[in-house]
């Protein structure tokens, strides 16, 4: 269902589009759940570390693709937020030309270097062959990955975030139902699991396309809106390549704990891995919030309400800081117990490790959630210099903490790096955005947005 986010209650708003993301973003950390969960209890413990010793190198690419669509999808938004309609049908073909030629260049790039990163992450020799196994199949896949990104910004950019819901929903589905199969029947091992969440992600793709063109004229192209305008697609990249170079910095910083992580043993990999699955299951009303805010800030930021974004924020902003609470103490009480489910015989040294790991994280979870609002809100805003540049602070802070940490206290170093980042971060963009705000009124942005659009042609 199309959603105006310009006008009616902010408080309302936000909550409504964040629920369904709410639940989508918890299918999609199920089915990683799934994924870790099936292979840790049908193949052992080695495969789990396989697993995650992976996952910081393919959200590298992942995050990269991500920021990018996440970028591009702002300025279709914001054209929808100002009722210009063949702008934001503009604004989409521009979005599936930049796409198309950064996913070429991204699944390119990550095939040929599967080894050398591999080895780079000090992968362990025991482990290396199904790790190699594991990223090459889901590297195959990353165009499939990006345009699913991408229709899904375009769903949401028009204020539906139900529909991405459904189809997050169908393809959580298949990947179990994959993964039993592949894994339990056919005995693919980690093959199979990569397999499964490629075609998921295909069948999301598809029926992205099926629902557009039956149900939303609205976001349908026609032979005119492919008039590519370099004017117009700088403005998609003004906003598109920082964001990319944001979600690349902190897949880096995450690249650089796993490495460090993985120095110390097969054990140490497999806890830090299912802690940071359930950390990631149990932080997503945090990430809802904040992609919520972004479409309701790019929309409102289109049509000129600078009132409704301060309104809107300040709401995201009280919500976050319950549920970091909130999620904190459910953490604490039931963590031990979610850590068991990864393991059929059960290991208490790594779900001891585990626990230590969310017994750290779970201290800083209110600067997490105010990452997620208030850079979420500068991009909304196309102000992605800001949200880099606590990227970059996440980064240097992350691979200090990590490196240097590690050599005084062992892994206990390591998981102290992501939540100390969280703190600089977080600092970081809640400055830039009471910075950016403070600048514009309603009448000064409306100027402001009209300058930029004579600017295009």
């Amino acid at each position: 269902m199309i959603q105006d986010m310009t006008k009616g209650s902010p408080l309302k708003l936000i909550i409504l589009f964040a629920l369904p993301l709410l639940l989508g973003n918890i299918f999609q950390q199920l089915y990683n759940l799934a994924d870790l969960i099936i292979v840790g209890r049908l193949i052992g413990i080695n495969a789990i570390a396989a697993v995650g010793a992976t996952v910081p190198i393919y959200f590298l690419f992942l995050f990269i693709t991500f920021g990018f669509t996440n970028g591009l999808t702002v300025i279709t938004a914001q054209r929808f937020g100002a009722k210009d309609y063949q702008g934001m049908h503009s604004s989409m073909a521009h979005c599936i030309v930049a796409s198309l030629v950064l996913s070429s260049i991204v699944s390119i790039c990550l095939l040929t270097f599967t080894t050398p990163l591999l080895k780079i992450m000090n992968v362990p020799s025991e482990i290396m062959d199904e790790a190699y196994i594991f990223l090459f199949i889901l590297s195959s896949g990353m165009v499939l990955t990006v345009f699913f990104n991408l229709l899904s910004g375009f769903i949401r950019a028009v204020g539906d975030s139900r529909t991405p819901l459904y189809f997050l929903i169908f393809a959580t589905i298949i990947n179990v139902l994959l993964n039993l199969l592949l894994i339990g029947v056919f005995n693919m091992g980690v093959a199979g699991s990569a397999t499964g969440t490629i075609i998921a992600i295909c069948s999301s793709v598809i029926c992205c396309l099926i629902y557009i063109k039956k149900r939303y004229s609205i976001l349908q192209l026609h032979k005119q809106d492919w008039k590519l305008r370099w004017n117009f697609m700088k403005e998609h990249l003004n906003i598109a390549i920082p964001m990319t170079v944001q979600f690349a910095i902190l897949a880096l910083s995450m690249l650089i704990i796993q490495s460090v992580c993985n120095s110390f043993g097969t054990e140490v990999i497999a806890a830090f891995s299912a802690g940071i699955r359930i950390e990631q299951l149990c932080t997503q009303p945090l990430l809802a919030i904040g992609l919520a805010i972004a479409t309701y800030t790019a929309q409102n930021w289109g049509a000129a309400k600078l009132h409704r974004i301060r309104q809107g924020v300040r709401s995201a902003a009280l919500m976050s800081f319950v549920f970091s609470i909130a999620l904190a103490i459910l953490v604490r009480l039931v963590g031990k117990h979610m850590i068991s489910i990864f393991m059929e015989q059960q290991n208490s040294n790594v779900v001891d490790i585990a626990c230590e790991y969310l017994n750290i994280s779970t201290l800083f979870y209110f600067f997490l959630g105010m990452i997620f609002v208030f850079r979420n809100a500068l991009q909304g805003m196309g102000k992605a210099l800001i949200p880099m540049f606590a990227s970059t602070t996440e980064l240097i802070m992350r691979a200090f903490a990590a490196i240097w940490l590690s050599a005084q206290i062992g892994y206990i170093g390591v998981f102290y790096a992501g939540p100390i980042a969280w703190l600089g971060a977080g600092i970081v963009v809640t400055i830039g955005y009471f910075l950016t705000i403070r600048h514009f009124s309603d009448k000064g942005l409306r100027k402001y947005l009209l300058n930029n659009k004579k600017g295009e042609a």
